[in-house]
């Protein structure tokens, strides 16, 4: 099953993921960036990115190449922000057609909210399930052996 990892990342935490778990399950890697950069730092970058995630906002991206037809599944990356998927993952949802595909996701996390921003991406998706679900709290910024194993266990998962 030929696997594509579709990912936004602001601070590198989901980059840093999205690398381990490419390397595990021999898959590509997309890293989506919208046109319009996010503050990365103070309070402008919780009030900016939080509204845009609960607002479901859908900005430009960057021009990127994607061909469906050539993956059988996709893993969606990304950090939780207010409890929702960030919106360049919406956007590519909206732009992409990604019937008969297969889906699995992770976030990143500083506090909680992924398993809601889970049941917000299956319904952007229009399913039920998502063959894997992984949580990590900030895997670069803060290291932990038992990120490397939940890590190991999602790709476990998806084999």
């Amino acid at each position: 099953m030929k696997t594509l990892i579709v990912y936004y990342t602001l601070e590198g935490n989901t980059h840093y993921a999205a690398k381990k778990i490419a390397s595990l399950l021999d898959a590509d890697m997309l890293r989506i960036k919208p046109v319009k950069t996010y503050p990365r730092k103070g309070f402008r970058k919780f009030l900016w990115g939080g509204k845009s995630a609960v607002m479901a906002e859908t900005p430009e991206l960057e021009p990127y190449t994607f061909d469906a037809s050539a993956y059988d599944r996709i893993v969606f990356g990304f950090p939780v922000w207010a409890g929702n998927v960030t919106p360049p993952l919406r956007t590519f949802i909206k732009e992409n057609d990604l019937s008969g595909k297969r889906f699995a996701a992770f976030a990143c996390q500083s506090g909680a909210g992924a398993e809601k921003a889970f049941e917000k991406l299956k319904t952007a998706l229009g399913i039920r399930e998502l063959d894997a679900e992984l949580v990590l709290i900030d895997p670069k910024t803060k290291p932990d052996p038992i990120n490397e194993k939940k890590i190991s266990g999602f790709c476990g998962k998806l084999k």
